[in-house]
């Protein structure tokens, strides 16, 4: 398609979107009384308006039938987290008995450390990417720590090459042969979180299992952004949150994926609590675990419901719309908002470099953007105006165009408050 930066392509390619009703679906907060141009759903998605139905629906049964909630609710609370597995398995390409929705992300990583990371004799190496988030680096650290390692010693990262932005997949595949048989774990962000490159995660997989690791995956920025296929790709464990791509309300519960290869195993070491035993004796009481024959076996206490009730609601949306028409668009818009950015880059006398990879199969819906001869200032200035955007140090934003409730006319209209506000620091400083 031949680009245009102009208002009237913009608002012709809105017509043209098969998602454009779901824009009305959101509440944005607005900034000098107009709506925002919002390009921090990577951060923290916005609130589907059918949230507080679904919150307060809880609200109408606890107030109701207090304690009776559990079974005589409409949506009873003692399997509430089941009606999760569905929508989210076709979103990270799973079967529902692999998934459940359990605490926060990175206490679920600690919890999935305790089945995937079991260092023996000369296999106890992981293998994570530089600068992985720092909660990631901080529970691998701890974990390493537990069991009586130095992270130095232990934890190895897969480093880009001098003077590149993102990790060539080679490197990555020479880093796993060269560790062999001393890893134990392969375990990196299904997208980097910085520069929004995507992992090529069934080739990783496999390389890790070839050396006979296990291969887990941190799908915070992954999950509800790009396709993914977890159980094909033989993946043993993934966790993500759900505030993201999926909207589901800031800290909210995370999700876990295990391999069905793992489930009704007697020898897999895993830290237990009575809400994955078996549904059928969970309130006999009995002293004896009976482990759930599927990844709620992971499972330990009890639901948060106000917490899952708003991802429930957002779950909906996924399921009427589908991961292959959110990609469709976001391949689009992401496109699209390159093509602006390059083009004001040639309006005024700055220089952007998108260090996100610029094949659309290597990134989703995020483009980092260095702004080379620009300052904090001009972040500053775009929030003041209306974009809600992100800065990275050491002089990045990270825009991430979510299709669910972005436009195209929002692309157009965030370059040009882009270009008016380096025009006017330019003007400053020639006066």
């Amino acid at each position: 398609m031949q680009f245009e930066n102009t208002i009237e392509f913009a608002q012709r390619l809105d017509q043209e979107d098969q998602l454009r009703r779901y824009r009305d679906q959101f509440l944005f907060p607005k900034v000098n009384g107009k709506q925002v141009i919002y390009f921090t759903g990577n951060s923290l998605g916005l609130q589907p308006k059918n949230a507080k139905q679904y919150v307060d629906e809880v609200m109408r049964d606890w107030s109701e039938l207090a304690v009776e909630g559990h079974f005589y609710a409409e949506k009873p609370w003692w399997d509430y987290h089941e009606r999760l597995a569905q929508p989210l398995s076709k979103i990270v390409g799973a079967k529902p008995e692999e998934i459940t929705v359990m605490n926060t992300l990175t206490v679920n990583l600690h919890l999935l450390m305790v089945s995937f990371y079991r260092p023996t004799g000369n296999r106890y190496k992981i293998i994570c990417e530089e600068k992985a988030f720092p909660s990631d680096q901080y529970m691998l650290q701890s974990q390493v720590k537990f069991h009586g390692y130095n992270p130095k010693d232990v934890i190895v990262e897969i480093k880009k090459r001098e003077g590149e932005h993102n990790f060539r997949i080679e490197d990555i595949l020479n880093t796993i042969q060269e560790i062999g048989d001393e890893c134990a774990l392969v375990l990196i962000g299904g997208v980097n979180y910085y520069t929004g490159q995507v992992f090529d995660m069934k080739t990783i997989t496999k390389a890790g299992h070839d050396i006979g690791a296990f291969v887990g995956w941190d799908l915070a920025h992954a999950a509800g952004n790009i396709k993914l296929d977890l159980h094909d790709w033989n993946v043993d464990f993934a966790a993500w949150c759900s505030y993201k791509y999926m909207n589901s309300g800031p800290g909210n519960a995370s999700g876990c994926f295990i391999h069905e290869r793992f489930h009704n195993k007697q020898d897999i070491p895993r830290f237990e609590g009575w809400w994955g035993t078996s549904k059928e004796t969970r309130f006999l009481m009995k002293p004896e675990f009976e482990p759930m024959p599927n990844a709620d076996a992971w499972q330990l206490s009890n639901a948060p419901i106000l917490a899952m009730a708003p991802y429930l609601a957002s779950l909906q949306l996924f399921e009427e719309v589908g991961m292959d028409a959110l990609v469709q668009k976001r391949d689009l818009i992401v496109s699209y908002l390159e093509f602006v950015l390059k083009e004001i880059d040639k309006e005024v006398e700055s220089s952007f470099e998108i260090i996100t990879p610029s094949n659309p199969k290597e990134r989703g819906t995020q483009l980092s953007v260095f702004l080379h001869g620009e300052g904090k200032k001009l972040f500053e200035y775009l929030m003041k105006n209306g974009v809600i955007t992100d800065w990275r140090e050491p002089n990045v934003i990270r825009l991430a165009p979510a299709p669910f409730y972005c436009s195209f006319e929002d692309m157009y209209n965030f370059g040009q408050i882009l270009k008016e506000g380096i025009l006017k620091k330019t003007s400053q400083l020639s006066n």
